[in-house]
């Protein structure tokens, strides 16, 4: 990786150990003001005293959620989006660039692919087409693929996940983010079959995915993936409208970079102040 890559790599990534705790907060595009994110600048100091790497989201995150005070975190910038109302919500299209990520202050961007929808090559495209600005700008890219089409039976599957995070390492992305497989065993085919267990690989996140029902749900989660060789999460819905944002993310962020056990994260959930 080169020097300008590298050097705003570390600004979304623990330097100990490479690995990321990333709240993506781009919900407003494509469902609105959802619970969470109603009230930006809180929803983000929550994550970000909670020990999080990153907040992701579209330029209104800057826009309504900088807080000019709290601890500091990583900004990666959407560059994609639809939204839940349109006639094909898998159509992800450009509404942002990497000049304008420049522009905010972002340290890394972000493009979103359905692999398997009606559009998928024109968000390929917009994907390489990305890539190649990154390249130019030394800015970080992370790939958001997904499996969801006619051909996906489930977008859980160890084959599709495993073919969403090749895509990404073959088309230069920095780091992808792809549904968990549910376990760490096959997650360990993800990670290993697009370089990710290399020190030259790209770096293998996973999505938090829907509401879950337990906290323990979310830990074992995470605790797969890190055991899987994986970089680390880009966890959501699950953090930000968790009862306590700031204690699940600290609970996270033991896990993904200070290698506790669930039921040691469980313990810190349950006594932090």
């Amino acid at each position: 990786m080169s020097l300008g890559k590298a050097i705003r790599m570390e600004r979304i990534t623990n330097r100990a150990n490479g690995r990321s705790v990333i709240v993506p907060m781009d919900h407003g595009v494509t469902l609105g003001p959802i619970e969470g994110l109603v009230d930006m600048p809180t929803a983000v100091n929550n994550v970000a005293e909670g020990g999080a790497d990153a907040v992701l989201g579209h330029v209104g995150l800057p826009i309504l959620g900088h807080r000019g005070y709290g601890r500091d975190v990583g900004l990666i910038l959407h560059l994609s989006a639809s939204t839940a109302l349109a006639p094909d919500p898998n159509r992800k299209v450009l509404v942002s660039s990497v000049e304008r990520a420049i522009r905010y202050g972002a340290d890394a961007v972000s493009v979103h692919v359905n692999l398997g929808a009606a559009d998928e090559s024109l968000m390929l495209r917009d994907l390489g087409e990305v890539g190649m600005k990154c390249e130019d700008w030394q800015m970080p890219l992370l790939a958001m693929v997904y499996t969801r089409g006619a051909k996906v039976q489930s977008e859980y599957d160890v084959k599709v996940v495993k073919h969403a995070a090749r895509v990404a390492a073959e088309v230069g992305a920095d780091m992808v983010k792809v549904a968990y497989t549910g376990d760490a065993e096959s997650f360990r085919d993800v990670v290993e079959g697009c370089g990710g267990h290399t020190d030259s690989g790209i770096k293998v996140v996973i999505a938090g995915g829907e509401k879950m029902e337990t906290d323990r749900e979310i830990l074992e989660m995470v605790a797969g993936s890190v055991e899987a060789g994986g970089s680390g999460v880009s966890i959501g819905r699950n953090a930000f409208q968790h009862p306590s944002p700031r204690k699940i993310v600290a609970a996270i962020v033991g896990i993904v970079h200070d290698d506790l056990s669930v039921d040691e994260a469980l313990d810190l959930l349950a006594n932090t102040q």
